[in-house]
């Protein structure tokens, strides 16, 4: 049986609000009020920050505190890559979502020559490229690094040559790349898409189930459909943007949007695909206490989802 480790990483620099960072913090204090022991019972590791370059003037428009993301990468990278290869399992609690680009590196530079399956649960698809972006935020561009997509043929800005440089040193981190194929990418709940994000999902025919399929389907059918647009790959990472529930949940994440997932919903589709032993690794994201109208309600829904994903990993 794998021991979990708990990775804490309250990175926020690639955010466009600000907040995230004390989303761990949230989750902790919702352990607290439930009595849930999950932060005492577990071994965990944490990742030095960067957060404080929000502080600073920004360089790279297109893409905003990218020196500080690299770093954020590589260190992940380097404290994640000797708990895989001791056969363990990290379960990741982040900031914003573009430290996934540096969960997937590890997960690859861990198993060199094996092939990596993506499952992205969330409202957006963070598919841009430092040539695609509208805002100039990272936690847009994690999917574009792991695939190593630029996405020329949707450009629309034009990066000064030090972003350039700096976006092909994250794709080619750790001398990968790509670090995933676009067929082994699996969209679950993604219904906030801007126009060169659809152009990849449409040129890959990348698979999205979304709410209604999965209300019309239910979780076991969409599962074993996610099984089955994986089955060639050898180890799996999910990906669990707390913003592909429904906002009128709880706003408690930097972008909400409506329509999403039950928290019903979520739960029982990553408990059914936990039970696959390729899943190697978990990660909650954007959790965002500073904008909750509900109390604490988005952090004590992401710890019920850690509470279900160590219950499976354990009985695995």
């Amino acid at each position: 049986m794998s021991n979990i480790i708990i990775v804490e990483n309250n990175s926020e620099i690639a955010a466009g609000t600000r907040g995230s960072s004390l989303g761990l913090e949230a989750i902790k204090v919702a352990a607290v009020n439930k009595n849930e022991d999950v932060f005492l019972k577990y071994t965990a590791i944490n990742i030095k920050n960067e957060n404080h370059r929000v502080w600073k003037n920004v360089r790279n428009v297109y893409a905003k505190r990218i020196g500080g993301v690299i770093k954020i990468y590589n260190r992940i990278v380097e404290g994640i890559l000797p708990v895989l290869q001791k056969g363990d399992f990290p379960l990741i609690i982040s900031g914003d979502h573009s430290s996934a680009g540096g969960s997937i590196a590890a997960l690859k530079l861990a198993f060199p020559e094996k092939r990596v399956g993506v499952v992205w649960i969330d409202a957006h698809a963070d598919l841009h490229s430092p040539y695609t972006t509208p805002s100039g935020n990272m936690h847009g561009m994690p999917l574009a690094s792991a695939l190593a997509e630029d996405n020329l043929e949707q450009k629309i800005n034009k990066p000064i040559k030090e972003t350039v440089e700096k976006w092909d040193l994250l794709k080619n981190l750790g001398g990968i790349s790509p670090k995933l194929l676009t067929k082994d990418l699996v969209f679950v709940g993604v219904r906030s898409v801007e126009k060169p994000e659809m152009a990849i999902i449409d040129r890959y025919s990348i698979p999205n189930y979304t709410l209604d399929e999965l209300v019309k389907k239910g979780v076991d059918d969409i599962a074993s459909k996610i099984f089955q647009n994986l089955k060639d790959t050898e180890i799996i990472y999910i990906s669990f943007d707390v913003d592909s529930m429904d906002m009128e949940l709880s706003e408690g994440t930097g972008t909400p949007v409506k329509k999403g997932l039950s928290k019903e919903q979520a739960i029982e589709l990553i408990k059914k695909l936990l039970e696959d032993k390729r899943v190697k690794m978990f990660e909650v994201v954007e959790v965002n206490p500073l904008l909750d109208k509900k109390g604490n309600l988005m952090a004590e829904m992401a710890l019920e989802a850690i509470i279900e994903v160590i219950n499976v990993v354990e009985g695995r």
